[in-house]
């Protein structure tokens, strides 16, 4: 893909796979996640600051990103990896945005729904720094 296209695909809002290095004998942790992304800027991601997810993130300072399509006739993907570039807690309008993305009108029923257990999450940045990309419908033309 293009540099064009990668960005264009990654501002999409799959579903992300986001890896990060792991205790000492463990696997690299990898968790499905809502992301958002536009061309040009920093992927976010929202967490609890508790979470596993979260705490190994903040010690490696970096996390890799892949949002893929995965049909048999059209099996792209886009995987980017960067260091972090800020940690910071979330406001409800943030949390509503990303819900807006993925879940469209529930969005508000979603956010009000989880205040309680949402309100302290924070948002992580990473700036991709390394991209891997595939497009399989060019094998095929």
């Amino acid at each position: 893909m293009t540099q064009e296209e990668r960005e264009a695909f990654l501002a999409e809002p799959y579903v992300g796979i986001l890896s990060v290095t792991a205790e000492p004998e463990r696997a690299p942790l990898t968790t499905p996640i809502w992301y958002e992304y536009q061309p040009g800027g920093v992927v976010k991601v929202i967490t609890a600051p508790g979470a596993r997810k979260a705490r190994l993130i903040e010690e490696a300072g970096r996390f890799a990103l892949c949002a893929q399509v995965a049909e048999v006739e059209d099996y792209r993907y886009v995987t980017v990896e960067g260091p972090v570039t800020e940690i910071r807690p979330t406001s409800k309008q943030e949390r509503f945005d990303m819900a807006a993305r993925y879940m469209g009108a529930a969005a508000t029923d979603y956010v009000n729904a989880t205040e309680e257990s949402a309100a302290d999450n924070i948002a992580i940045h990473m700036r991709p720094e390394r991209w891997h990309t595939f497009d399989f419908r060019r094998m095929l033309d």
